[in-house]
């Protein structure tokens, strides 16, 4: 395990999927913020989904006459990343293809994983390099699930998702964790969205078009809060795994699920990324509890 820590905050990321396993306050009574991924109601913390978002038709694939498979959410999880860089501040961790990748993945890429603690604000960093000779599609996004409620005496229900500004969103629904092409109205210009497990009776919530770049998990009661900030992602997911998983997950995607429409073919699905031999794409995003 890698520990970051300052006054005010201590994060703890393990080598195993560069997945962040703790977030907590110091000052708030080393309150953790981060679900402990217990195996009885969903076993992880915050997985980076690399090299595809979401699952594919019969989590196949075609790539130059050839058919492979590969799991929802792709494989970085579950592969153990090398140390880069380590600080009391930052931690870099990085993934190479290997052989067990190119099984699922013919591509050879180099994936960073940074993470920079700021007083309570945590910026995870990711960058993807094509190390090969050929372009190197690929999606990627976070999955960081947040205990809810945060204290004793608190209910899943006594927390909303708020907004800096009105916002109107419609989900666009799945099917055995495919897009079927269907939305459905979930905000009509409101600032709130309360939580209630009947929220995802029917899967993951998917946001397309993501036009707002903070969201806010608070509680109502306590006024605890985790704040994240999105710059220039398209995609957003919230889920948990109802009815009555304590924990609730905000997604920042660079990429999608596959539809039911899909051809099969990796660089058609939506929001796959093409690097160019030797080019490089990186992004980031934050969290912030309070």
């Amino acid at each position: 395990m890698y520990v970051l820590e300052n006054e005010l905050a201590r994060a703890t990321v393990q080598p195993l999927g560069a997945e962040l396993s703790s977030f907590l306050r110091k000052d708030l009574d080393n309150l953790e913020y981060i679900w402990p991924a217990d195996p009885a109601v969903w076993a992880r913390h915050a997985p980076v989904l690399f090299p595809i978002v979401g699952r594919l038709q019969q989590d196949q694939y075609q790539h130059a006459g050839r058919t492979y498979s590969l799991p929802q959410h792709g494989f970085a999880r579950d592969q153990p990343f090398a140390l880069v860089r380590h600080t009391p501040a930052e931690l870099v961790l990085e993934l190479r293809d290997n052989e067990q990748t190119r099984a699922a993945f013919p591509f050879a890429f180099r994936l960073r994983i940074s993470y920079r603690l700021a007083g309570p604000m945590l910026t995870v960093g990711w960058e993807v390099e094509n190390s090969g000779a050929e372009e190197l599609p690929f999606s990627i996004g976070a999955h960081p699930a947040f205990r809810c409620p945060l204290l004793p005496g608190e209910a899943f229900e006594d927390y909303a998702f708020e907004f800096d500004e009105p916002v109107t969103l419609h989900r666009y629904l799945l099917q055995n964790g495919l897009l079927t092409g269907e939305t459905e109205l979930v905000l009509d210009q409101e600032t709130e969205l309360p939580l209630s497990y009947a929220l995802f009776e029917n899967d993951a919530l998917v946001l397309k078009d993501v036009h707002f770049n903070h969201l806010t998990l608070r509680s109502r009661r306590s006024g605890r809060a985790v704040r994240v900030r999105f710059d220039g992602f398209p995609y957003l997911g919230l889920w948990t795994k109802a009815p009555g998983a304590p924990f609730v997950c905000i997604e920042p995607w660079q990429g999608v699920a596959s539809s039911v429409t899909d051809s099969g073919a990796l660089i058609d699905k939506e929001g796959i990324r093409i690097l160019g031999p030797g080019q490089e794409y990186a992004t980031s995003y934050s969290i912030t509890i309070e």
